[in-house]
């Protein structure tokens, strides 16, 4: 049995099995066995009138969904609750893009051996798509993996996360009752010996995976012929503050971004490069306003900041900050573990550049900041690391906006916001060591899919 618990009690939630080798078998052939039989396959108005259920039954239980993604994943109450409503319309942002879901027609006549033709587009559903989530939205994710393959008409197997699979669970018994057929979604609770069975088999033919990019690029080289993919990885979220930035409202931004479900987000701001000119004054303040944070039990609406994952992450974190702080880093508020769970926001001045701090991520509630001379410099380092993400800059000036975003190595660059902005209808999706692929509700679908074209040859035309 896996037991499901608080991540910042330790009081048991819930117990439920793990499921073994032949249940994994029989949720892929029966996956397989829906896609290859077309006349089971879902028209486009049955899909959409499902997902409209759905959205109902989930507005009857934002408490309910708030309380189960909190208590599992530790996220803050208040935050929980965000993304409930955040779940809640990536399945409106699904709905509508079905309605999208079309070919385009393909010229002919440009040549002597195309006349007498007409060509077009179609897209069908991709097939059985598998996907792997994690923990840090234990809900909002699951709609990204989940929702998007019934939008496009592909039957999925989602594995959870271990830690929190009770708000995927939770969901999926609200597909069932809006409607869904058995076997367009199952769930697959089981081992990572088991998980890998079910992404590298053949008859899968798209792997979504979010998590650790060891665990990802491992099972992309195990991946079958002709397996399409998207992964997210995470990055280091770096920042550059030119003296011109207005740092009354910089500084809330970089406060949510750094600490917001206690660091553990792929784009979590980690690295902030900020001018010599203003560089003590806005660590000061920053490192007094993360000081400042609630942290605690995350089913209190007050908690701001709440539990790691695991204890042992909290060891982690705890022996990152020491070793940045022996080798050279001014700790300029935190630094320690609150308990066994939770482990104080902290801010680090000018660590090396060599420390795991800088070049790992951290995935934790510390944020890292360094002096610069030249923008140049900055952005020098900030691209120094394999991975890319989201970044930002925090500017003025127009032209070093531009000039900055343009030589940053990044998916996204944000112009005067932290590196976590997200809305769900915008692409997403890291670059080089950080991801393959792009996320995001409509980027999902169109992925989930796969084009045919269709040539009608006639006297006529």
């Amino acid at each position: 049995m896996l037991k499901i618990s608080s991540p910042y009690n330790f009081k048991l939630i819930k117990e439920i099995p793990l499921m073994q080798h032949t249940d994994v078998e029989n949720a892929l052939q029966l996956a397989y066995n829906l896609f290859i039989d077309q006349e089971k396959w879902m028209p486009a108005w049955q899909r959409i009138e499902i997902l409209e259920r759905v959205v109902d039954r989930m507005k009857e239980r934002v408490e309910d969904l708030t309380t189960i993604a909190a208590e599992e994943g530790g996220k803050p109450y208040i935050d929980s609750k965000v993304e409930v409503m955040r779940a809640i319309n990536g399945v409106k942002l699904a709905i509508e893009h079905i309605a999208q879901l079309g070919g385009e027609q393909i010229p002919m006549g440009q040549s002597r051996s195309s006349v007498n033709r007409l060509a077009f587009t179609i897209r069908e559903p991709i097939g059985l798509v598998v996907s792997i989530s994690a923990f840090n939205h234990p809900l909002n994710l699951i709609i990204h993996q989940v929702v998007t393959a019934i939008a496009a008409g592909a039957p999925v197997i989602v594995k959870p996360a271990l830690t929190t699979p009770l708000s995927c669970l939770e969901f999926v018994s609200i597909l069932k009752e809006a409607g869904l057929p058995d076997g367009w979604c199952q769930t697959i609770i089981c081992s990572d010996e088991n998980a890998e069975k079910l992404a590298t088999d053949n008859r899968v033919n798209y792997l979504s995976f979010i998590g650790s990019a060891k665990v990802g690029w491992y099972l992309r080289s195990r991946l079958s012929p002709g397996t399409r993919c998207a992964f997210e990885h995470g990055g280091v979220a770096p920042v550059i503050v030119e003296k011109d930035a207005d740092i009354d409202n910089m500084l809330p931004a970089l406060l949510k971004g750094g600490f917001y479900h206690a660091g553990q987000v792929c784009v979590s701001v980690q690295k902030v490069f900020i001018h010599e000119d203003i560089v003590n004054d806005v660590s000061k303040k920053l490192a007094i306003m993360a000081a400042n944070l609630k942290v605690g039990d995350p089913l209190d609406p007050k908690t701001e900041v709440g539990p790691l994952i695991l204890p042992r992450e909290v060891d982690r974190v705890e022996q990152w900050v020491e070793e940045a702080v022996a080798s050279g880093g001014k700790l300029l508020c935190g630094g320690k573990r609150i308990s066994d769970s939770c482990f104080e926001p902290t801010v680090i001045l000018n660590p090396s550049q060599n420390s795991k701090v800088s070049t790992l991520e951290v995935f934790g509630p510390v944020v890292c900041i360094y002096s610069y001379k030249t923008r140049e410099e900055a952005i020098k380092l900030a691209n120094a690391l394999p991975t890319a993400f989201q970044a930002s800059v925090f500017t003025h000036n127009l032209d070093i906006a531009f000039e900055t975003v343009k030589k940053l190595n990044a998916s996204a660059v944000m112009v005067n916001d932290h590196t976590a902005f997200r809305v769900d209808w915008m692409p997403f999706g890291g670059r080089d060591a950080s991801g393959i692929g792009i996320g995001g509700v409509p980027y999902s679908i169109n992925e989930m899919t796969r084009e045919k074209l269709i040539v009608i040859k006639s006297n006529s035309l």
